[in-house]
């Protein structure tokens, strides 16, 4: 029995080289000689030459090799992100220069073609594949210093303080920490954040005194059996 001539082109075998199906895949799909299929494409892209850019387009995509500049900008990324709370912006020329570079990842991820270890890595970056902007910056930040005080107050460490010491790590705690109390007192604090800080650092609104050894309360003394009662 022979095979009933297709009318070229063969629609079917244009959509799946739009697809991005190799002419050798679709000859082997339908059975028929590679320069059959040819001949078809070649009257189809006569008529529309767009679908071989089509092709192209959608041939899967090699992820790209890692080198150790992208390595160390991947480092400081994430580093970056774990001291600030934020992603790089053009504040300065290295914080420009980790702009761009995230700014190349995130085409890559869009176009498939990102490295599975760069896209492993940067999970650590909640939402770093969206553009950032000023509010995003500031949600991030204000979660990633909530999971500071947490920590903080883990270690075993009293309630950050915002002035009258010298370590700045404390400080920048501190102050972030009196901020929440005094947006809580004038009404301005989010209720969703209040929830979130009653939940993972109960007693924030109150802190508590510091103690040092002056203020500590002395034991009561015990009187003699002589002394009056």
């Amino acid at each position: 029995m022979t095979q009933a001539r297709r009318t070229a082109p063969d629609p079917e075998w244009v959509l799946m080289y739009r697809r991005g199906i190799s002419t050798p895949k679709i000859a082997a799909t339908a059975g028929v000689a590679e320069t059959t299929v040819r001949y078809h494409l070649a009257i189809a892209a006569r008529q529309e030459p767009a679908i071989r850019a089509e092709h192209q387009q959608a041939l899967p995509k090699s992820p790209q090799r890692l080198t150790d500049a992208g390595r160390r900008n991947l480092d400081d990324i994430i580093a970056f992100y774990q001291a600030e709370g934020r992603l790089p912006t053009k504040r300065s020329a290295r914080e420009k220069a980790l702009t761009a570079w995230l700014h190349r990842r995130r085409q890559e991820a869009a176009q498939g073609t990102l490295s599975p270890t760069y896209a492993e890595a940067l999970k650590a970056i909640p939402g770093w594949s969206n553009p950032s902007t000023k509010k995003t910056d500031d949600e991030a930040r204000w979660k990633q210093r909530l999971a500071q005080v947490s920590a903080y107050r883990a270690a075993g460490n009293e309630w950050p303080r915002h002035n009258k010491t010298q370590d700045q790590s404390e400080r920048v705690l501190g102050v972030w920490l009196h901020v929440q109390r005094m947006n809580d007192r004038a009404a301005k604090l989010d209720a969703a954040k209040r929830e979130q800080l009653d939940d993972v650092i109960p007693g924030w609104r109150q802190g508590g005194p510091r103690r040092s050894p002056k203020s500590r309360p002395s034991s009561p003394r015990v009187p003699s059996p002589s002394s009056p009662m």
